[in-house]
């Protein structure tokens, strides 16, 4: 990811919903060493912010309606929450939830691409989004996996005004040319009753070894850890509840 800041347009926070809520405070502090604090207010729904210091980084959370499945969300931050919800219902989208304030700290709504990934927007008030990207333990890449690549590639250029940096094998998503997520092709690798869906990558010093503590800790491996040319090394797991995630390293870092 190319901007270490939530930028208008771009990924600015990502969360998980689980169905056990204290077994992932332990799995991903058992990971990437996060500091996770449960916010008390009844209202909050135990609502759980993780920090890597001083910084939020992601949240986990309960679900809160049974048909929600156990996985990780991306936000998208967005200058007018309204707004951007009518963009998406006239691209071709479907708003299933809000736009609502979430306390004084922003206005959300979630919704579904045309392919039926869903995905959530952001409008900041006290809270911006994450506090920081690239960093081990943060929010580093995000992706999307779909069926239908033209018809999702037509409605977040129209949405969010992205820009798309394609080849053979992949395509980049951008903000003025600055890459910060991809776009892949479901194909055959995915069960058919697997949706499409957006997941993030977090970044970490190791990949190898940080899928060794995850699959101690009782998570699984999706993708086993590969590199990416001579500059980037990837894996994908599963977390003991069953969100999937991917984790990367750059550089001397792989």
């Amino acid at each position: 990811m190319k901007f270490d800041k939530p930028v208008t347009g771009g990924p600015c926070w990502t969360e998980l919903g689980t169905n056990d809520l204290e077994g992932a405070k332990r799995f991903y502090t058992d990971l990437f060493g996060w500091l996770p604090e449960t916010d008390p207010r009844q209202e909050a729904g135990g609502y759980t912010v993780a920090h890597m210091g001083d910084a939020a980084v992601a949240a986990l959370t309960p679900l809160y309606q049974e048909s929600q499945p156990v996985a990780w969300n991306v936000s998208f931050a967005v200058a007018d929450a309204d707004a951007a919800a009518r963009k998406v219902e006239e691209a071709g989208g479907t708003v299933v939830l809000g736009p609502m304030d979430v306390f004084d700290v922003g206005r959300f709504a979630v919704a579904l691409d045309p392919t039926g990934a869903a995905f959530q927007l952001w409008q900041a008030r006290a809270f911006p989004g994450a506090g920081l990207f690239n960093a081990p333990g943060s929010l580093g890449w995000v992706e999307l996996a779909t069926r239908e690549l033209d018809r999702a590639r037509d409605f977040y250029t129209t949405v969010f005004g992205w820009t798309v940096n394609s080849s053979e094998w992949y395509t980049q998503w951008g903000i003025g040319g600055e890459d910060f997520g991809g776009m892949t092709d479901m194909g055959d690798r995915f069960p058919p009753e697997v949706p499409p869906h957006w997941m993030p990558y977090f970044a970490v010093t190791d990949v190898d070894a940080t899928v060794q503590v995850a699959v101690a800790a009782g998570g699984s491996v999706l993708a086993e850890p590969m590199s990416m040319g001579s500059v980037r090394r990837i894996g994908v797991l599963r977390d003991p509840q069953g969100a999937a995630f991917g984790v990367y390293a750059e550089g001397d870092r792989a």
